[in-house]
């Protein structure tokens, strides 16, 4: 019977959509009343409808199982240890150490978690071939899923420098490679490219070309590629962001044939994240994350409310992943497949986005490819030349932050250029243009301590 409820309704086609939404406009003009053009140069349209699509894109029929990370930086081990168990009990999925002593003891670190269970990734700020093989034979001998964060290309990108050169880099990369056969060992750090004010067209192209450097620079990968995400305010937009990528990566790694696919850890942006209005960063962290979910993450380590201007705390950690387990247990948004599915204006959005990614990404191999882009500064200065942009739009009202430049608490101490991050020109070195709130934080800290003492 409910497979004949419309029957007795004419279809509606996109054409008669059209005429009754110009009637209803009384004369306004169609194009500069209802459609908008985003920073990627996409025209967003008032409605989206079946007749335009004839061959809706492919996606896998997977439920949307997304792990649930805690980040944990590692400075006293034993701290570290017991955090971690802690965590763990309180609905944490996956740990994500950051290591930045190769001589820590790794194997100390993790010799009481449940690791058949429990995914770990490792976030290191060396490259070491000794400390990977020791991850390695942990994983062969506990049969665990470990995710080594490996990235020389990304850290070229951020600080301007190699770990030592950019054959040395790849050569250890490469014996990482065929030594090291029960680790994921390579990633791609993308939120680098979204927090430093990259549009999504350019994330996504970078990304592909920062995966396009390895492909061609080592003789083989046969584990998947993790692409580390950064999740924007923009709902939708970030939703197609990640299925465009997936889409994006197999076309690639098909040239390559590898088949082994990309695993997409999932992270909030820190761009629109406020100092003075704190409590809305739990708003804006939400619904991020509920765009890499929708957008079809395998993991999502969310962002704490406070972390722009607090060292990591239990508090704010488990606000974070308290976060994330009501969407995963309460709001069931592990139980669906490919929750977009059916959303004409997401598949259009991820169509579009691709198409105009693919077509940057060809001009960038064309132009000698990301490593060479980076060293001559043209990379930079795209991304920074985009980040100005957007800071415009943000102190023109065009683009809105709620409770921030949209019904702001009148009492609290804020001004725009606080809101999106101001960056740093590139240096001779060419770095890629990075976040700097320090002397800002170092002002509030000081107001309070002002006002403070004014109290007594």
């Amino acid at each position: 019977m409910a497979d004949h409820l419309f029957d007795d309704f004419n279809p509606v086609s996109s054409k008669q959509w059209k005429q009754q939404i110009q009637y209803e406009l009384k004369g306004a003009d169609y194009n500069e009343t209802l459609i908008w053009e985003s920073p990627e140069g996409i025209k967003v349209k008032p409605f989206y409808h079946i007749d335009e699509f004839e061959n809706p894109l492919s996606f896998s029929e997977k439920e949307t199982a997304f792990k649930i990370v805690q980040n944990i930086f590692v400075h006293d081990l034993d701290k570290s240890i017991g955090r971690a168990l802690e965590t763990l009990s309180r609905g944490a999925e996956s740990i994500r150490f950051t290591i930045e002593d190769e001589n820590l003891d790794i194997a100390k670190l993790l010799e009481k978690l449940p690791l058949e269970t429990t995914t770990v990734y490792f976030h290191l700020s060396f490259l070491s071939i000794d400390f990977v093989k020791k991850i390695d034979t942990i994983a062969k001998n506990r049969k665990a899923n470990f995710f080594v964060q490996l990235d020389p290309v990304g850290k070229l990108a951020k600080e301007g420098n190699w770990h030592t050169n950019l054959d040395p880099d790849l050569d250890l990369l490469n014996t990482i490679s065929i030594s090291c056969q029960n680790i994921n060992f390579l990633n791609i750090d993308g939120s680098l490219y979204q927090n430093a004010g990259a549009n999504i067209v350019q994330q996504l192209a970078y990304m592909l070309a920062h995966a396009n450097e390895y492909f061609n620079r080592m003789a083989t990968i046969s584990r998947p590629i993790t692409f580390q995400v950064a999740v924007g305010t923009n709902y939708f937009f970030e939703i197609a962001k990640l299925r465009a990528l997936r889409l994006l990566f197999d076309l690639l790694a098909k040239e390559y044939d590898h088949n082994s696919g990309c695993h997409i850890l999932a992270i909030p942006t820190k761009r629109n994240k406020t100092l003075y209005d704190y409590n809305v960063n739990m708003l804006r962290t939400t619904t991020e994350c509920m765009s890499a979910i929708l957008g079809g993450a395998d993991a999502v380590s969310n962002l704490a409310y406070d972390a722009l201007y607090h060292k990591d705390n239990e508090f704010g950690d488990r606000i974070s992943r308290n976060q994330l387990l009501v969407l995963k247990h309460e709001s069931y948004f592990d139980k669906v497949k490919n929750p977009a599915d059916g959303s004409y204006y997401i598949e259009a959005l991820t169509e579009q986005l691709a198409e105009k990614a693919l077509a940057l990404f060809k001009d960038i191999e064309a132009n000698g490819g990301l490593i060479t882009q980076l060293i001559e500064g043209t990379i930079q200065r795209k991304i920074q030349e985009s980040a100005e942009k957007e800071q415009d739009l943000f102190d023109s009202g065009k683009e809105i932050l709620l409770g921030t430049n949209k019904y702001p608490n009148k009492n609290d101490r804020m001004s725009h250029d606080l809101e999106l991050f101001p960056f740093v020109k590139s240096k001779p070195r060419k770095t890629l243009v990075t976040p700097i709130i320090e002397k800002r934080l170092a002002e509030k800290m000081e107001q309070e301590r002002l006002e403070s003492e004014k109290e007594k």
